[in-house]
C-alpha cells in the first residue's frame, strides 16, 4: 500500500498565519484541537461552531480557513496565555494576516478606519506595513512644508468633501499630477501665498509678524533719515498736524499720548544717538510722526526695502 503523501507546506502570507496562529497556539499551552473546539463552543460571542478538525487544519496550515474560524481560534486561545492576552489586540493582529492570504499583499494593509481606531503598530518594536506606508506617504520625508500652512484654522470644507474633489482630480488629471500639485502647494505656492495664508483664511500670527518686521523696518529707515535730516522730526510733526486725512482714531490716539509730559519729552530728544536710550512708546510716538504708512508690497524673503514701501509725511529729498 502507497504512503500517504503528506500535505504541501503554506508558503507566503498563508505561512505567516500559520506560524502566528501556532505561536499563539504555544502560548495556551498547547492545548488539544478538542479543547480549544469545546472553548469556542462554549462562548457567547463566537462567530463559528469550529470543531476540532476545523482547528487542527487551521493551526497545521491543511487549509485556509475562513475569517470567523480565525477570530474564533485567537479569542479562545487568547484568555488561556499566561499572563492571558486581549482578546481585541489579537483579533486585530490577525485581521490583516489573513487577509494577506486571501487578498495578497493589499489585503496586509489595515483598512483606513482600521488605522483611526488601532494605529500604525509597531509596539513590539517590529515595522508594520502601516509604518512603512505611513513614512511613504507623509509628505514631511520629501519637502519641506511651508510654516503658513501649519497655521491652526477652521476648515473651509469637510474632509470628506475634499477626499471626493481629490477622487475625481486624479481621475480626471491622473495621480502623478495631483501629487506633483499637492506636494507644489504645501512647498507654500498656492492661491493667498502672497497674503501669507490660503485663499479665504487669514494668519493673525503671519499678520503680526509682518506688522512688527514693518515696524523695524521703518524704524531703521528713521534712522537713516534722521542722521541726515536733523530737522525732519519737527517738520513732520507739523505735517501730520496738518493732514486732514489722518484716521479720526490715530489722531486722537497720538493726542492722548502727546499729554503724557514725560513720554514726549523722550520724543523731543530721540536722535539716532539716543535712540536706544529712551522708551518702545517713544519710538511709536516718532514712527506715527514720521511715518504715514508702510505697506507690504513683496513677500516673505525679500529684503525689506522690497517687501515695503514706506509713506513719509515729508517726502525724502531727491539725490542730486
Amino acid at each position: 500500500m502507497a504512503a500517504s503523501s503528506a500535505p504541501p507546506q503554506p508558503e507566503g502570507p498563508h505561512k505567516d498565519l500559520v506560524e502566528a496562529l501556532q505561536e499563539l497556539h504555544r502560548a495556551a499551552g498547547l492545548l488539544s484541537f478538542r479543547k480549544v473546539s469545546t472553548l469556542i463552543r462554549g462562548r457567547d460571542d463566537r462567530l463559528s461552531d469550529a470543531s476540532h478538525e476545523s482547528v487542527r487544519s487551521a493551526v497545521q496550515g491543511i487549509r485556509v480557513p475562513r475569517w470567523e474560524t480565525v477570530h474564533d481560534i485567537v479569542t479562545a486561545l487568547a484568555g488561556q496565555c499566561s499572563p492571558p492576552r486581549d482578546e481585541d489586540l489579537e483579533t486585530a493582529r490577525f485581521l490583516p494576516l489573513w487577509r494577506a492570504v486571501r487578498e495578497g499583499e493589499s489585503g496586509a494593509l489595515k483598512s483606513f478606519q482600521e488605522l483611526v481606531n488601532g494605529g500604525w503598530g509597531g509596539e513590539d518594536g517590529k515595522w508594520t506595513p502601516e509604518m512603512i506606508m505611513g513614512i511613504l506617504v507623509n509628505p514631511f520625508s520629501a519637502i519641506e512644508i511651508h510654516p503658513s500652512l501649519a497655521a491652526p484654522h477652521e476648515p473651509l470644507v469637510p474632509e470628506d468633501h475634499w477626499v471626493q474633489a481629490m477622487m475625481r482630480f486624479i481621475e480626471e488629471q491622473g495621480a502623478e499630477h495631483a501629487l506633483r500639485v499637492l506636494l507644489h502647494t504645501l512647498k507654500g505656492d498656492y492661491i493667498g501665498a502672497a497674503e501669507g495664508s490660503p485663499y479665504g483664511y487669514s494668519n493673525p500670527d503671519r499678520e503680526a509678524m509682518e506688522a512688527y518686521a514693518a515696524f523695524r523696518y521703518g524704524c531703521q529707515e528713521i534712522h537713516r533719515r534722521l542722521r541726515r535730516e536733523p530737522n525732519l522730526l519737527a517738520e513732520s510733526i507739523r505735517a501730520m498736524r496738518a493732514d486732514e486725512t489722518m484716521d479720526r482714531d490715530d489722531r486722537a490716539e497720538m493726542l492722548e499720548n502727546e499729554s503724557d509730559v514725560s513720554l514726549m519729552h523722550e520724543v523731543m530728544i530721540v536722535t539716532p544717538d539716543t535712540w536706544d536710550e529712551v522708551s518702545e512708546e517713544a519710538h511709536h510716538m516718532v514712527f506715527g510722526y514720521l511715518i504715514k504708512q508702510v505697506s507690504p508690497v513683496g513677500p516673505l524673503g525679500l529684503p525689506d526695502a522690497e517687501r515695503f514701501r514706506i509713506t513719509w509725511r515729508i517726502p525724502e529729498p531727491t539725490a542730486e
